[in-house]
């Protein structure tokens, strides 16, 4: 089979039925969760007000990284996203590698999202079994995939609309209590919320005494950047949508707004109503979303249930994403024998069933194994997988920085969505992304005076080479295999001078 062939094959079978309303829900959708509802309270804690320029310039980052995924899918939609890129211009090793990291990102980051789920609804059940828990999640989830990606669909707008909304009605209520300089809480918690708290804030508005470091802002970008991963999601639907061509430029396009109005509004809200010193508290071992403080300042403690509800509708649209992405990423490495041929079974309704019933079946084994054997090794894997999203954004600046070289050369025909920029905002986004892991290395040896507490440092110093070792042992596997399929054609399918020949 040719790469061309493959190419097409990859994307038999599958159904455009995602339509506008579901796209631009899904594109929304995918930059809100618990990294914003939950994860900004410690950061918040920790950095001060300049957390506000952290996200706004990560959130710069994020929309280089859609500009330039939006001309890859505008060259060629497929629903292998970029891992059918990266096989198209690095050849298959590179797909073999960034696929397997991409799926065990997803499958990690579900173990966690069930886990977490069990805990959300612990708040209205105490006595609810977290088994029952995550097998009540993980069953809705997993019918809702199998059904179509229409239903898929279905599923993520009415979360994005939940998710939406409530950011909304927060963006509302601390606007008019920050304008009109009003009093939150009473006695000795009571504050005035007003512009001036970004200044007056404990510390300043970039702390730097105490436990503060000046370098805090800028070296919480490495996690911030965790906080906007998803967003590359809207790559693998393009397969699937009935117009690609039209949405994709919309959807992309409207990251900015997003994360403008929704990370940075709310995170600009938040410091001006509240000192960040409040911010990052635990209640019973578990971190308080800054939205519930907020809330609870205010003596509006219905609203701790509402976000409760939401944090559950974020969990659980991350693992509906997870199913779905996973499915599609596994069908397209077993299309060059790079997962076993099982996990390229499709449904009449379009469906790579068994893809996304083997994540299912992990994500099972390894929540009820972390509720078995809670500890550090679990952390440990865990971030681990937050280290896999790098990998993947770096490939997709690659992979354009690479479209553009053969463009400019008359290669190919110009996508018609090009990044602004570019190929110099993929320039940046990759050294932006060699910094994450610096920064996440930093800031773990910090962590911890146990050198297995210091997990971050663990992950980089450690995780990464013992990633790369698995996935060249895993090659060396398939790499026979994957000869003999494709008649021996692994290499990337363009040179610098046209097609490559065998």
């Amino acid at each position: 089979m040719t790469q061309v062939d493959k190419f097409a094959a990859e994307q038999e079978g599958y159904k455009q039925s995602l339509g506008r309303r579901q796209v631009q829900m899904i594109a929304i959708g995918g930059a809100i969760g618990t990294g914003l509802f939950l994860g900004s309270a410690s950061r918040l804690g920790s950095t001060g007000p300049a957390l506000l320029l952290s996200y706004a310039f990560v959130g710069v980052i994020a929309f280089f990284l859609m500009r330039a995924l939006g001309e890859l899918v505008l060259h060629r939609p497929s629903s292998g996203a970029f891992v059918s890129y990266a096989r198209e211009f690095f050849g298959e090793k590179a797909a073999y590698a960034v696929g397997w990291l991409y799926w065990l990102n997803w499958a990690l980051s579900g173990i966690a999202e069930l886990s977490a789920v069990a805990v959300y609804v612990k708040h209205w059940w105490a006595n609810m079994p977290s088994w029952l828990t995550v097998l009540i999640a993980l069953g809705v989830v997993l019918t809702v995939n199998l059904l179509s990606a229409r239903a898929f669909g279905e599923f993520e707008f009415w979360a994005s609309v939940l998710k939406v909304g409530a950011i909304v009605v927060f963006l509302v209520v601390g606007i008019v209590m920050v304008v009109g300089s009003i009093t939150i809480g009473t006695g000795a918690d009571a504050h005035r919320a007003g512009i001036s708290n970004l200044w007056s804030n404990p510390g300043g508005f970039w702390p730097t005494s105490g436990a503060f470091h000046w370098y805090g802002p800028i070296l919480v970008m490495s996690g911030v950047v965790f906080a906007y991963a998803a967003i590359e999601m809207v790559g693998i639907a393009a397969g699937e949508m009935e117009n690609p061509t039209r949405e994709v430029p919309k959807a992309v396009n409207s990251v900015i707004f997003r994360i403008g109005v929704f990370y940075c509004g709310s995170i600009l809200l938040l410091v001006c109503m509240l000192p960040t010193t409040t911010y990052g508290k635990t209640v019973n071992g578990a971190l308080v979303s800054p939205f519930v403080t907020v809330f609870g300042r205010m003596g509006l403690g219905w609203m701790a249930d509402v976000i409760q509800a939401v944090l559950i509708v974020a969990a659980m649209s991350s693992l509906n994403s997870g199913l779905y992405t996973t499915g599609r990423v596994l069908r397209s490495l077993s299309m060059s024998k790079e997962a076993p041929r099982m996990m390229g079974k499709m449904s009449t309704s379009g469906v790579p069933w068994a893809g996304i019933l083997f994540t299912a079946v992990v994500y099972v084994l390894g929540a009820v194994l972390n509720f078995l054997v809670p500890g550090q090794a679990f952390e440990i894997a865990l971030e681990a997988s937050a280290i896999t999203i790098v990998f993947v954004w770096g490939t997709i600046f690659a992979t354009q920085i690479r479209l553009r070289q053969l463009t400019d050369r008359g290669v190919l025909p110009a996508s018609t969505f090009r990044a602004p920029f570019g190929p110099w905002s993929s320039y940046i986004g990759l050294a932006f992304l060699v910094f994450v892991l610096a920064g996440m290395a930093v800031s773990g040896w910090q962590s911890s005076h146990d050198f297995w507490g210091k997990t971050d440092f663990v992950v980089v110093v450690i995780g990464i080479p013992v990633l790369a070792a698995i996935l060249a042992i895993g090659w060396f596997t398939v790499r026979r295999s994957v000869i003999e399929d494709t008649d021996g054609q692994i290499a990337p399918m363009w040179n610098n001078n046209g097609p490559t020949v065998y």
